[in-house]
């Protein structure tokens, strides 16, 4: 691949084509347009453009002109470059906004941004025109977080569309957008914002010194992919950054001193830090009345610990601990057992991972097939493994309830951490019973309480201790006292 220089452009326009055509040799959809104006038609110019990219009007040249001809006296055909040089360079008042470059550098970046790049025999200055915007996804409620009340309005690829949804709902001068390049082949336009005077601004020096790497060098397609370079724990299963394609969580999430990260191209928003407490949350929690809010929310933590830990406490308490279960349904069990080949522990992992295959079927297959093949295919290899003798009735209702369970978390990175814990607990709880249950809590906990998100603890305000946080976290207190403008939080 040619590299693409950075020096000047030349007043020969000529060598200015024969540049291009040796950077973007074989680039099929590069489109050049030679053009002729002035007396006599004796002056050149050129339009180049990606047509899949440039959509809309494309004779700049003639708007050009036309401007010129409303200023300068005289018909278009008396228009000169010194004229166009004059008018363009004093910034004339024109139709269409054009922008002078002189580095081919920025020129490039420009063309491969979708303008169109105008130049102009004997004048080493391009005017780079704006085109119109190509045709991308309408906003439309997100699919991956539908309420029942509340606003319905989601991300889309666009990143002016997203920022501009988020200034519509955040009208101050506080909210701050800082845009920079990611460079490398992608060269992907990236942004950040926060409300000034409520972030904390320890965490955003932090945030900003672990974007540094990113600055001109990487090669970034998706939000996601900046999160394994800025995040402190790359390896731990427990997600450090929330994601939403609303922009209303992403404006409630500022107020709360967070900042919201955007890349061109993807409508995932990155909120940073993440919390714990924040993973548990919808943005249907303040569209609800507190009462029911608060139902929701606990329903959350009782399904998060279902999530965990319902296979290994099945496996724990029918191999090691069958006196705590009742002798009706303990008779239930091992009836339900009878000439099944493998223990309770092959058992367990045996239909987990088959459920998790289902999961992951029905979300790669086409909409309308993956959930037909999702349901119907979780009642027939049910039916089929209980009536094969492979499993119990029993272990495919805990299997089936524990799906449910992470299913009914709002964040899909954190059901994919929980259902990775699944398999060690359960290994521990067939090896040491309720004592390697409550073993496996402990390495949690542990792991949690040292993990931290931009150098946040990931269990604030629950550890540390801060107790005037407390109000938006187990519970959710009345919304008067949610709205009042908030304090920056203190640094750690």
């Amino acid at each position: 691949m040619v590299p693409i220089a950075a020096d000047r452009l030349s007043k020969q326009l000529p060598a200015n084509l024969a540049r291009l055509g040796d950077v973007y040799k074989q680039c099929g959809d590069l489109e050049i347009k030679d053009w002729r104006y002035g007396p006599d038609l004796k002056h050149r110019a050129a339009s180049v453009y990606f047509k899949t990219i440039c959509e809309g009007n494309t004779n700049y040249m003639k708007s050009a002109l036309q401007d010129l001809s409303n200023h300068v006296i005289g018909p278009g055909l008396d228009v000169t470059p010194e004229m166009i040089r004059v008018f363009f360079g004093a910034h004339g008042v024109s139709s269409e906004h054009a922008t002078l470059e002189r580095d081919w550098s920025a020129v490039d970046r420009l063309m491969l941004q979708g303008y169109l790049v105008l130049l102009i025999d004997g004048w080493d200055y391009a005017l780079c025109f704006e085109s119109e915007e190509m045709e991308t996804r309408p906003v439309a409620e997100p699919e991956t977080e539908p309420v029942v009340q509340g606003p319905r309005e989601g991300t889309v690829e666009s990143l002016k569309k997203n920022i501009g949804m988020i200034r519509k709902r955040m009208q101050t001068p506080a909210l701050k957008i800082q845009y920079f390049r990611a460079g490398g082949h992608t060269n992907t336009n990236i942004a950040y914002g926060y409300l000034e005077g409520v972030v904390d601004p320890a965490v955003l020096a932090e945030f900003e010194r672990r974007l540094q790497p990113i600055r001109g060098r990487g090669d970034i397609v998706d939000t996601s992919y900046i999160e394994e370079i800025i995040e402190d724990r790359p390896l731990s299963p427990f997600p450090q950054f929330r994601y939403t394609e609303r922009t209303d969580t992403a404006a409630a999430a500022m107020l709360n001193g967070k900042i919201v990260l955007l890349t061109e191209g993807s409508g995932s928003i990155m909120i940073c830090p993440g919390l714990f407490f924040d993973l548990l949350q919808s943005s249907e929690d303040y569209y609800q009345r507190v009462l029911v809010s608060n139902f929701i929310r606990w329903l959350r933590f009782i399904a998060l610990m279902i999530a965990i830990s319902l296979p290994s406490l099945y496996i724990a308490v029918s191999t090691f601990h069958t006196e705590l279960i009742p002798t009706v349904l303990l008779l239930a069990i091992v009836d339900s057992r009878e000439g099944i080949p493998f223990g309770a522990f092959v058992e367990a992992v045996i239909m987990v991972f088959f459920f998790e295959l289902l999961k992951e079927a029905g979300i790669r297959l086409p909409r309308n097939v993956g959930s037909a093949v999702s349901i119907v295919g979780a009642l027939v290899i049910g039916e089929a493994a209980i009536n094969a003798g492979i499993a119990s009735p029993i272990m495919v209702v805990i299997v089936s309830l524990t799906g449910i369970a992470s299913f009914s978390l709002p964040q899909y990175n954190l059901s994919i951490a929980l259902r990775l814990i699944q398999f060690p607990l359960m290994a521990l709880s067939s090896l040491l019973g309720g004592f390697g249950i409550l073993l496996g809590y402990l390495f949690i906990w542990l792991h949690l309480v040292t993990l931290t998100s931009l150098g946040v603890p990931f269990l604030t305000p629950l550890a540390p201790w801060k107790g005037d946080q407390l109000r938006d976290t187990l519970i959710r207190t009345k919304l008067p006292a949610l709205i009042k403008r908030p304090r920056p939080p203190r640094s750690t």
